[in-house]
């Protein structure tokens, strides 16, 4: 629903639908076809060791088709593809990003589909027009370096991020939903667009620092004690670093921010039944469950996150749930506040 504020309700509505979702097995056409193909190419923005390995490794091993991936942030892979696109060599035949599949909507790029399991996933996470399915959610928050920053020092709310002590010592990346632009925009759907705009004027006061790395780096930053904040990071990324001993904390403000991995097939691929029989294994439970087991957070019905607390429903805190239309509505406008008020 474009332009509401919601706190995301995400266990108890996976209960429900996953007491009268059945598992649905890919066809044996889909599979002869596949395998037929043999292979797939996948682009991706999910971290490769953390979850795309384990995802290629028993689905090739599952069907035999092999599949090659190839990892950067939404923003690249968009421009990447709309470069096959209008070339008309697109390499890829499946990716997954977290925004900008609008304007590879609009391009042509992306082509309609639906997976045999598609009823297995909630309503909220495919898209109405059959060009995108979600196989995980993400939720945001800043994340502080826990040596560097004792308890009674850590923020709580947006407006503790105003206190001079933070001066020059925030860090973001400068763009993608994972970064200025959507921490930019989640201020403006918490705060409304005259409140959350003055709010952001007094932010840029701060000079928060930018650093041009994945989401990931940023936080890896935290830990190597480069910041002692971090803005608009995953919250899964802090909590399985400090699983580890890392000095990572991430912060429950709220709202928190929650977005979505996309994943949708390309209008010119050259192995279309490899590239949805992949997608199928990743919404199966066998696919679903890899992303628990990887601490993400997945989509299928029934399947609750690994990390309970780390979710709005089940950890007990309030988040905006952003869905494509609001991006494809608002990143270029979030973009630019950060160009114009932060650069």
């Amino acid at each position: 629903m474009r332009g509401r504020v919601a706190r995301l309700v995400v266990a108890g509505a996976f209960v429900l639908a996953g007491a009268a979702a059945r598992a649905a097995e890919p066809s044996a056409e889909l599979i002869a076809k596949a395998k037929a193909e043999g292979k797939l190419l996948y682009y991706t923005d999910l971290i490769i060791d953390q979850i795309v390995r384990p995802l290629v490794g028993a689905f090739e091993a599952k069907y035999g088709v092999k599949v090659e991936y190839s990892r950067a942030d939404s923003q690249d892979t968009s421009v990447k593809l709309i470069n096959e696109h209008k070339a008309g060599r697109m390499q890829a035949d499946v990716f997954g990003l977290t925004s900008g599949l609008q304007s590879l909507i609009d391009a042509g790029a992306v082509r309609r589909f639906t997976p045999g399991n598609a009823d297995e996933i909630p309503r909220q996470f495919r898209d109405r027009n059959n060009y995108w399915v979600s196989t995980n959610y993400y939720v945001m928050t800043p994340a502080v370096n826990t040596d560097l920053v004792p308890e009674k020092d850590r923020p709580r709310v947006f407006e503790d991020l105003l206190d001079p002590k933070w001066k020059d010592k925030m860090v973001w990346k400068p763009n993608d939903l994972s970064g200025a632009p959507g921490f930019i925009g989640n201020v403006l759907r918490a705060m409304g667009d005259e409140k959350g705009m003055d709010y952001l004027r007094r932010l840029s006061q701060q000079r928060i620092k930018s650093f041009g790395g994945s989401a990931r780096a940023v936080v890896d930053q935290l830990i190597a004690g480069e910041y002692p904040l971090a803005l608009q990071i995953f919250n899964h990324h802090a909590a399985l670093s400090a699983r580890k001993g890392a000095p990572s904390q991430w912060v429950k403000m709220e709202p928190a921010m929650v977005q979505m991995t996309l994943v949708t097939l390309t209008s010119g691929s050259k192995n279309p039944n490899a590239a949805q029989l992949f997608v199928e294994f990743m919404l199966s439970a066998e696919g679903q469950e890899l992303f628990k087991k990887a601490d993400y957070f997945p989509t299928r019905a029934g399947m609750s996150p690994g990390m309970p607390e780390l979710a709005p429903e089940s950890g007990g805190f309030k988040a905006n749930f952003f869905t494509p239309d609001d991006t494809a509505k608002d990143y270029e406008r979030w973009a630019k506040i950060y160009i114009d008020m932060f650069r």
